[in-house]
Order: structure tokens, then sequence, then C-alpha cells
């Protein structure tokens, strides 16, 4: 039997658009402030657009989005038919062979291994532009548990050790969000020089 590159959320992915809120989109609103007008922003596991494809787009941004679950990449081209998007698994994706000057990575890296998380950070991270920014949701503290939705494990590996793979990457540790859900978001900018 092939894998699953979505990790179950394909077979939950109506579920999941029905479920989803717009917490978040204030966190995004405001992070995007600090990108410059226009700005190409890459949004991996982007499901189904919202809140945070929808929220950029409406910002005047141009969105690329990256997600492993067939039904949630058709969603988002639905939602969003003047972004482009492509479905694949963050772990490998071509981030469609170009530079960022944004990237977000809302709901997605905790789900993945400790190891796949700091390649996708660093991956992001060779995407972006000199000075790009990327913002990625997890919790503080390292933690285990068990995703609601897909009965999958899912892990933070803490501040300190996002720290160090935002370094690692080439990454600037820059701040911190909270949105009303009690999420928490981490900021980095790649370094210009």
């Amino acid at each position: 039997m092939t894998p699953d590159p979505s990790r179950g959320w394909d077979a939950i992915a109506r579920r999941f658009i029905a479920a989803r809120s717009d917490i978040g989109a204030d966190v995004v609103r405001h992070w995007a402030t600090r990108l410059p007008p226009g700005a190409a922003v890459l949004d991996v596991g982007c499901g189904s657009g919202a809140p945070v494809g929808e929220t950029l787009v409406a910002a005047g941004f141009a969105v690329f989005g990256v997600d492993a679950s067939p039904t949630l990449v058709a969603e988002f081209r639905r939602r969003l038919p003047s972004a482009e998007v492509a479905c694949e698994p963050a772990e490998t994706s071509r981030l469609f062979d170009r530079r960022f000057d944004g990237a977000l990575a809302v709901g997605l890296l905790f789900l993945l291994p400790a190891e796949d998380q700091r390649a996708v950070i660093a991956r992001i991270a060779r995407a972006l532009e000199p000075g790009g920014r990327f913002l990625f949701s997890a919790p503080r503290q390292a933690c285990q548990w068990t995703d609601s939705l897909t009965r999958q494990p899912s892990e933070s590996l803490g501040e300190d050790e996002y720290r160090r793979a935002l370094q690692q990457a080439g990454l600037r540790p820059s701040g911190h969000y909270d949105d009303g859900g009690g999420n928490h978001y981490f900021d980095a900018v790649r370094a210009t020089a």
C-alpha cells in the first residue's frame, strides 16, 4: 500500500473545510503589513485557502499554495482562482522553483516528524528572497499530542529548538504572535547578505 502523502488530511478534508474558522486571519493580516505591496507569498500547507490565502489575496498579494491533499487543493483553486497551487507534500515540494517575499506554514510543521520539520524550514528558507519573512504556527513549549482530526501524532519542537532550526537555515527569529484561538506563531527573516 502506498503511503498517503497528505498524512491523513485528504481523508478528512471535507470535515476540515466545514470546521475551518477565521482564527489566525488577524495574525496573518498584521504579519503581511511587513511585506512589500504586491509581494509573492508562499503558503505551505495551504489547505482550502481559508483563512490564510483569502486574507493574503484580499490584501493584494500574489499567492502560491502547496498542499498534499488533492481535495484541499481543489477547494483552494475554487476559492482562489487567481492564486497558483501545487498538490505536493511540503517535504518534497519544488516550491514553484522560484523565490518569495514571504512564506507561511500555518497549522503544518507540528504535524510532521521532527526531522521533516527541520527540513521543511530549511527548504522554505532557501525559497525566500533576502529579507523575506517566514511565519509559522506551533506551540511555544515542546510537546506531543494526537491530532484530533487525522488521529496522527503531532509534535512541537519547542521555542528553543525552532530558534536553532531557523538560525541553521539562515533565518533570524524576529518575533511572536498569538491569535484569538490560543495558537502561537513564530516570525523570522532571511538574512540580507
